[in-house]
């Protein structure tokens, strides 16, 4: 139990109804969640606004409600403290009840549209490696101690990232890397949250059909790097034109990486095959069994963070050159006859491109390189014919197919992308709206020698349709019918 006082501490108040000097035995933003002596804080969300539920929320135990508005009949015995914006307010009380555990450890926050996830990964690997005890707040996972969960949004609610990060200091954690999501930081869902370091990776062509336009999109990110405090770093990439933008207003040390630019951490790949990477990393050589151009930044930002929080220089070397590809990033399999399956969770023009353009550096072109791609329902989708562009730019074939449809027609879909592929390549274009369908045809068309590139889902392990999840798995399937495995 904690007083409403005490978590209220931060919080700007416009006015309060009743006694705060009460005390509360959980927070939350969802009414159905509510137990008895909980806080419940109304806020308004995409599709419902949590004023509607106010009443609900204290019919089922709530003492205090934080809200925009106070009702005009107010609850004998409830607390009503009204505030300016309820979503930060959540971050900041959610923080203080779980006695601010971001404060306890090392909180490393990567933003950015692609390479969050391999980086956040990698950095959790790495420190692991070298016997630090640490946290994963990823797409992919939430992970800490023997302790491990699926994650089913890139950045988490206040309060369960605070639920997390207690648990995370209480078994020993002394550092965690999570992702933050353009979504996350539009929604304070960070709020609250003390960062040791922050890490921008680049900006692509994403989410524009929530922040409205690529600059919203930018400025979002911006907000990330604009309330690290004094003692933080901030580490940015200046191979991309929004790095040096990123840290124009931050109060944190301003570091930098790059492999075009001139940068504090400097990289370049001296060789490229699909088995891995030579790079030289500040003048020393080591190798990495990670692939593509995408991939050295990523590494860079991993060698900046780690010599940033002090790691010797041979130890981060040696650690990189251990470390495995994360999960449906640029994951290879070998199948028979010199056949290379590649699955990547390229879902964004940007990222599809450095996919191929890695494929481009590597292959013979004496093979035939087949893409299997799709692009998600509900989404963005001025990036559908841009994605589709970039397939056949550089595939022989190319299988446009279904990606998470959710409530959209798949065919309706593929027609969109389809738009985006120009009279001269339409000739490699193939439509199949079933995905496990598109593999199977990529199998029946490959052969020896061959590449073939299934992106969009990487990681998932589901197809997302009409509301539910379906089991599904890009991997699974590529295994199957190029390994003839059951």
């Amino acid at each position: 139990m904690k007083s409403l006082q005490e978590i209220l501490y931060g919080v700007s108040m416009e006015a309060i109804v009743g006694s705060t000097r009460i005390s509360v035995s959980g927070v939350t933003f969802d009414s159905r969640t509510v137990k008895s002596d909980f806080v419940y804080v109304a806020q308004k969300g995409v599709i419902s606004d949590g004023h509607d539920f106010i009443t609900q929320a204290i019919s089922k135990g709530a003492k205090a409600v934080i809200c925009e508005r106070i009702p005009q009949e107010c609850e004998q015995g409830i607390v009503y403290v009204k505030v300016e914006n309820p979503s930060k307010t959540l971050g900041l009380i959610a923080s203080n009840f779980y006695d601010n555990p971001s404060n306890k450890l090392t909180l490393i926050g990567i933003t950015g549209t692609n390479g969050k996830t391999t980086i956040a990964s990698l950095l959790h690997a790495l420190f692991t490696f070298e016997g630090y005890d640490c946290g994963l707040l990823s797409t992919v996972k939430i992970v800490y101690g023997s302790k491990q969960f699926e994650n089913l949004h890139t950045t988490p609610d206040a309060v369960s990232i605070n639920k997390h990060l207690v648990a995370m200091v209480q078994s020993g954690v002394t550092h965690c890397f999570m992702e933050v999501s353009s979504h996350g930081i539009a929604q304070n869902r960070i709020e609250g949250l003390n960062f040791s370091g922050g890490v921008f990776s680049n900006l692509t062509h994403d989410h524009l059909d929530y922040h409205g336009d690529f600059k919203s999109y930018r400025d979002i990110k911006k907000r990330f790097f604009d309330q690290l405090p004094k003692t933080a770093f901030a580490l940015t990439n200046l191979d991309d034109k929004n790095g040096t933008f990123m840290l124009q207003n931050t109060e944190a040390k301003k570091h930098s990486y790059a492999t075009q630019q001139q940068a504090d951490f400097k990289g370049q790949i001296l060789e490229c095959q699909f088995s891995g990477m030579l790079l030289k990393i500040q003048m020393q050589e080591v190798w990495t069994s990670l692939i593509g151009s995408f991939n050295v930044q990523n590494i860079l930002a991993v060698y900046a963070v780690a010599s940033l929080l002090e790691l010797p220089n041979l130890s981060i070397l040696k650690r990189i050159s251990e470390l495995k590809s994360v999960d449906g990033r640029f994951q290879t399999l070998q199948a028979p006859n010199n056949i290379t399956v590649v699955i990547d969770y390229a879902h964004t023009p940007d990222a599809l491109e450095n996919v191929l353009q890695t494929i481009e550096t590597i292959r013979t072109r004496n093979e035939t390189l087949i893409t299997v791609i799709g692009c998600g329902g509900n989404r963005d989708q001025e990036k559908r014919p841009l994605m589709a562009d970039a397939a056949v730019r550089y595939s022989d074939k190319v299988i446009f197919t279904s990606d998470n449809p959710r409530d959209e027609d798949p065919g309706r879909i593929i027609s969109e992308m389809m738009k985006g592929v120009p009279a001269e390549h339409y000739k490699k274009a193939l439509k199949v709206t079933l995905r496990e369908e598109a593999i199977a045809m990529a199998g029946q068309l490959v052969q020896r020698g061959d590449i073939v590139l299934i992106a969009g889902k990487g990681h998932e392990t589901y197809q997302e349709i009409k509301g539910k999840r379906f089991p599904f798995s890009d991997l699974e399937m590529a295994k199957q019918i190029f390994l003839n495995t059951d």
